[in-house]
């Protein structure tokens, strides 16, 4: 049995885990990274780059079939499932491999095994142990299902078997609204899959502002993708060809698959965690601003964690800044906690669905609804979009006589355009700072600019 020591130990390799790995090295820190998969983590092997690879796919399939509007003489002949896992999973092994390399040059010590927090700041892995003057849990998060909702990884699936499917199913019911079940509807409709999805609350994505989710279901609609609203789920039933899915108040509905995808919960059982004193909270480990946990010396980070102040923000980025944030707090460096309000949030769908800030309704619960005005600014009035083909809207929204409080973006491929946004909002921009930019043209980040023209009162290209 070996006991090593070292500056940081990370339990967990994923998007907070190696970025605070990476930052801590770069600081002078001696760091060892422990992970039972492959470092990378959800995002890079299940979860963000294969979803996006799919959606990538789809998204030409989309073109070859809409090829004779840009009088392109094209034949879509349909989808070769392997050829597009060999895509996917060429793309995936080509940046873990990056990123291994990356890790090992900064002198990280990788550790292969499953880690079990045993001390206050020693991890165990099999018979070895790793004791660090800082700990960070990075132990990320799983698919979650229902009560009485068993998955069987064939017929009721997670998006981790979705992203393995040897096959396109010809029908599809999707449980839950959000962006796992948004992005996986929209890529099986791209790949000709007759997709139902039942949401229990009003509006798909739920969390985005009012606006953004009619858009997305108008788009939906004219997709032929089928959507069920404030349907709560009953019980699912396997058939010959499929499963049956029944909602409350009876009805039914049949299909091949059923994908639930329901939100993501806290990998933090068995590890140890609350022997050792680690607060925990439905699952989740409990952090102040800084990601400290209510053990001193030991951080959290990523999905695993919550701040205590409603839904903490499940998203790689998240958990790269806030890897960067512990790892410059240990070392003495002076930090800002995050501002998730100010993290731009992206869904990746056909439409793309990209946000950052507060909605109407936030605004309007945080200032006062008198207190707050909007303005839409339609892409149909937007060069590049035109060209496109592309359709959605800018909303803002502002502080009466003050900064922006939120930009909503609904189109194709706009999801690019919400770093500009970011910056207008975490730095308190006014619309007539932002409306004297020039925004180069013909790009879809004019409707950015025009958006804050609008807002400023002096609009360009809107009718009136």
């Amino acid at each position: 049995m070996a006991d090593n020591q070292f500056d940081l130990v990370i339990l967990g390799g994923g998007s907070g885990g190696y970025a605070a790995a990476l930052r801590a090295a770069e600081l002078g820190k001696s760091v060892v990274l422990i992970e039972k998969d492959k470092v990378g983590g959800t995002c890079l092997h299940r979860g963000c780059i294969p979803t996006k690879a799919l959606l990538h796919a789809g998204e030409i399939a989309d073109q070859a079939r809409e090829s004779e509007t840009f009088g392109v003489n094209a034949t879509f002949n349909g989808i070769d499932m392997s050829g597009v896992h060999k895509y996917k999973d060429g793309v995936v092994s080509k940046n873990h491999k990056g990123l291994t390399g990356l890790i090992k040059s900064r002198g990280i010590q990788i550790v292969e095994g499953e880690g079990r927090l045993t001390g206050a700041k020693t991890v165990t892995v099999g018979s070895d142990t790793y004791t660090g003057t800082n700990v960070v849990l990075a132990t990320g998060s799983y698919s979650r299902t229902l009560p009485g909702l068993d998955i069987d990884g064939q017929r009721v699936i997670t998006s981790e078997h979705a992203l393995v499917l040897d096959r396109v199913p010809q029908t599809a019911i999707v449980l839950g609204g959000g962006v796992i079940g948004v992005e996986f509807a929209s890529a099986w409709t791209s790949f000709g899959t007759q997709v139902t999805i039942v949401e229990a609350l009003p509006h798909l994505l739920p969390l985005e502002d009012e606006a953004s989710s009619k858009l997305l279901e108008r788009a939906f609609r004219r997709r032929k993708i089928n959507f069920k609203l404030g349907a709560r789920f009953e019980k699912v039933e396997h058939t010959d060809s499929g499963v049956r899915v029944t909602l409350e108040g009876g009805e039914s509905l049949e299909a091949e698959v059923l994908l639930v995808a329901v939100g993501r919960g806290p990998v933090s059982q068995n590890l140890g965690y609350e022997e050792q004193g680690i607060a925990i909270e439905r699952g989740f480990v409990v952090t102040d601003e800084l990601c400290r946990t209510s053990v001193e010396g030991v951080y959290a980070v990523g999905d695993l964690i919550t701040q205590g102040n409603g839904p903490h923000l499940q998203l790689a980025h998240v958990g790269f800044a806030e890897g960067i944030l512990v790892a410059e707090h240990l070392a003495g460096q002076p930090v800002v906690p995050i501002d998730y309000a100010g993290v731009p949030r992206i869904t990746y769908s056909a439409p793309e669905v990209a946000s950052v800030g507060l909605s109407e309704a936030q605004a309007a619960e945080k200032y006062g609804a008198d207190n707050i005005k909007t303005v839409t600014y339609d892409l149909s009035g937007n060069g590049r979009s035109a060209i496109l083909n592309a359709k959605g809207a800018v909303k803002l929204v502002a502080q009466d006589s003050g900064p922006v409080l939120g930009v909503h973006i609904v189109g194709e491929r706009v999801g690019e355009l919400i770093a500009e946004a970011q910056l207008i909002y975490n730095w308190e921009a006014l619309p007539s700072e932002v409306a004297q930019l020039i925004h180069p043209h013909p790009t879809q980040s004019e409707a950015i600019g025009e958006a804050h023209l609008l807002l400023a009162g002096k609009p360009l290209h809107v009718h009136d």
